[in-house]
């Protein structure tokens, strides 16, 4: 790969600008003020697959447009397909950038705008090694195709219709994601496994208006009274989920991976200390490690009851909500913990007091095993690029879009996440390390030769 490795250097430059170039689009997929953005940053993606001879079609969707986009044909090799998102969260507090998010701005060797690592960046690193191996090689060593939405910050509904009716046309053996982060500086990572998540909000009802609390409080069941007792119910002292065979379809944690996660160089002090805590709480017997990626957990996300204006009003609300999620590991079943949650409610729920449950979504977890041949040559590619072999890990977080896509496609998931932890996702002075874009080019461009030399 000698070549190729001369011509990413030699295009560096080149390869910046066109980054900058796409980051001063303010695709804004929250906004219907940035229509107009949306469409020029899929043309934009759309005519950069064109140059590569690519066979592109921009997909109109009940949302923003898809981008599909496929290489020439390499018979007998493996299928990639490379997923990624044009579209970015809002900029807002506009206040507090230091530079305008939409005009890209090199401080210490990082960029800063809005949509620098989530995902125009990250993503991007596999265009520019497309075009590294098309422009001295002539084609890929593998059959590589692209699909790359505008509605990831908004729930992907278009995508989500086209790849239940186009799964034979995105039929692949992997599934490359660019969208999460390294271990630490220095530190690549591969992340093999990603929580679900079952969403719900929760409405009591009591009295049919406020009461006064001396008239009637101990008489009458006071909705968020009970609205407290019944979400402390739902988890013990230990952490433990305390929902009807909520455990039962959990796959334990494996020795290697315990030990795996034990050898990492990861202080749980520096974490209570970036968040402001003392102490950390979660289920006995795991590390904190372990909690945060790889073991179900509930967290009240809200709540609303009663008077909360200014001073004393001593009132016994009628009505009390929450909204609450559960984090999944693989193997747990959404519609499972729903069924599980009402049988709850239902034997809990206090005289006096009806319930709604509102469900607002669900996905399960997924896992890619380590022994997976795509992993490995994951793996041998990030040696390659970074100079140093990745960590395995997993995230706590959810993307429901790559469970469904492990489950429609068959493939196995390579989360290779390029950004580090602290690159401001979602947050003013996003940035994206530049020494780790054109690492993760390279290592794009291994990827590519790697996966060639499996067998089909």
């Amino acid at each position: 790969m000698t070549d190729i490795s001369e011509y990413l250097k030699s295009h560096e430059a080149a390869f910046e600008d066109d980054l900058c170039e796409l980051l001063r689009i303010p695709s804004v997929s929250t906004d219907s003020n940035h229509k107009a953005d949306i469409r020029r940053a899929a043309e934009w993606m759309a005519d950069h697959f064109r140059r590569l001879n690519f066979e592109t079609e921009l997909i109109e969707t009940s949302g923003n447009p898809l981008i599909f986009a496929s290489g020439a044909a390499v018979p007998d090799a493996p299928t990639a397909l490379v997923y990624g998102h044009y579209d970015v969260q809002p900029p807002d507090p506009l206040d507090e950038w230091i530079t305008p998010p939409f005009e890209p701005t090199v401080r210490d060797g990082n960029i800063y705008a809005r949509g620098a690592t989530d995902d125009k960046g990250q993503m991007l690193t596999h265009v520019k090694s497309a075009q590294a191996w098309v422009e001295t090689a002539g084609q890929l060593p593998v059959n590589l195709k692209f699909l790359i939405e505008g509605e990831e910050e908004v729930g992907s509904e278009g995508l989500e219709e086209y790849l239940a009716a186009n799964a034979s046309q995105l039929a692949c053996d992997c599934v490359v994601i660019s969208d999460t982060s390294q271990f630490a500086p220095g530190q690549p990572a591969i992340t093999y496994g990603l929580r679900g998540i079952a969403y719900y909000e929760l409405f009591l009802t009591g009295p049919k208006q406020d009461l006064h609390s001396g008239s009637f409080g101990g008489a009458i069941t006071n909705p968020a009274n009970a609205l407290a007792t019944l979400l402390g119910a739902m988890i013990d002292d230990n952490g433990k989920i305390q929902l009807p065979g909520f455990y039962e379809e959990v796959v334990p944690l494996t020795t290697r991976e315990r030990e795996g996660f034990q050898s990492l160089s990861f202080n749980d002090q520096k974490l209570l200390d970036m968040v402001e805590v003392d102490a950390a709480t979660g289920e006995s017997g795991f590390s904190l490690l372990e909690r945060r990626w790889a073991r179900p957990s509930l967290d009240v996300n809200g709540l609303t009851s009663g008077y909360q204006g200014e001073g004393a009003k001593t009132v016994l609300p009628a009505k009390a909500a929450a909204k609450f999620s559960f984090r999944l590991v693989p193997e747990q079943n959404p519609d499972a913990v729903t069924a599980s949650l009402q049988a709850f409610l239902d034997e809990r729920c206090p005289p006096g007091i009806t319930y709604e449950l509102k469900d607002y979504h669900g996905s399960p977890g997924f896992i890619v095993p380590l022994e997976s041949p795509y992993i490995k040559a994951a793996a041998r590619a990030i040696e390659s690029g970074f100079d140093r072999p990745p960590v395995f890990i997993r995230e706590g977080g959810s993307i429901p879009i790559v469970t469904q896509m492990a489950e429609k496609l068959g493939a196995d998931i390579l989360l290779l996440g390029w950004g580090q932890n602290d690159d401001n996702t979602h947050s003013p002075n996003e940035k994206f390390n530049l020494n780790d874009f054109h690492r993760a080019i390279k290592t794009s461009a291994h990827l590519w030769s790697e996966l060639a030399k499996l067998e089909t």
